[in-house]
């Protein structure tokens, strides 16, 4: 029976990732290893400053305080006694699309475990509250019973975004768009008058391309993103090269730490 490891950045007690064990249970043994409390926007973190506490709340069910990357390095290396056959974070209340993954915990989670050459998938449910994340984990089992069939590129995650109505177009396979936000720093003033600054909230200025993870969620599909762990612009590379030749020219080195007289 295929081993499924389970996490999320909104704690082990977050809705979603209830949901999400229960639609994956019957896919295989599940093993749950999140945050004790909510770590969203914890990007790609590890916490190597301070000891990890993990606590086992029953079985197959454990809580860090820590980053989402900090249960998934403990969960493969100290709690699985195996390798899995699959990773999956979530179910995160919110999408997450565009620039918006560099912060995401959700998605570093399973970046994490596709470093460790495992497939992973992050699951993110878009739209406001109340979430009907049984919708979101009916198609998070769907996605998860594919992968387990049929595997991932090499070095490569699913993004999958899901949007926040009850009916679905269908699904799209999509790229990473753009979205950047303005108005995202709140200015406030504490009890003394003195000025302090509160990043979230404002508008997102949204990639208007249609083959984005960022309009197929606009559009009503379920977005599938696969995601690269080579973050490489390799057109860069000839650009640096040919055009610049970075190679061909001299560094202005001072002279003692050229080793020239």
């Amino acid at each position: 029976m295929p081993l499924i490891l389970i996490t999320n950045d909104d704690g082990v007690e977050s809705p979603g990732l209830k949901v999400l064990a229960s639609a994956l249970r019957p896919l295989g043994n599940c093993v749950i290893v999140a945050p004790d409390r909510d770590n969203s926007a914890a990007s790609h973190s590890l916490t190597m400053n301070r000891p990890l506490k993990v606590t086992r709340i029953q079985e197959d069910y454990y809580s860090v305080d820590g980053t989402p990357t900090d249960c998934v390095v403990i969960g493969l290396n100290k709690i699985l006694g195996k390798r899995p056959d699959l990773l999956i974070s979530g179910i995160n209340p919110g999408p997450n699309l565009g620039d918006d993954i560099a912060y995401s915990g959700t998605v570093s989670a399973a970046v994490e475990g596709t470093m460790y050459g495992i497939a992973s998938l992050a699951v993110s449910l878009a739209g406001t509250q109340p979430f009907d994340f049984a919708r979101a984990g009916k198609v998070a089992a769907w996605l998860a019973a594919i992968i387990l069939k049929q595997g991932l590129p090499e070095n490569t995650l699913l993004n999958a975004n899901i949007p926040g109505i009850p009916t679905t177009q269908g699904v799209r396979v999509t790229r990473q768009g753009r979205k950047l936000w303005k108005n995202a720093i709140q200015e406030t003033l504490d009890p003394w008058g003195r000025k302090h600054y509160w990043i979230g909230g404002g508008t997102a200025n949204l990639d208007p391309d249609a083959d984005t993870d960022v309009s197929a969620i606009n559009a009503g599909f379920i977005s599938v993103t696969p995601i690269h762990l080579d973050l490489t612009n390799h057109a860069g590379i000839h650009y640096l090269k040919e055009k610049c030749a970075l190679e061909k020219i001299p560094i202005p080195l001072h002279p003692s730490v050229s080793g020239q007289s």
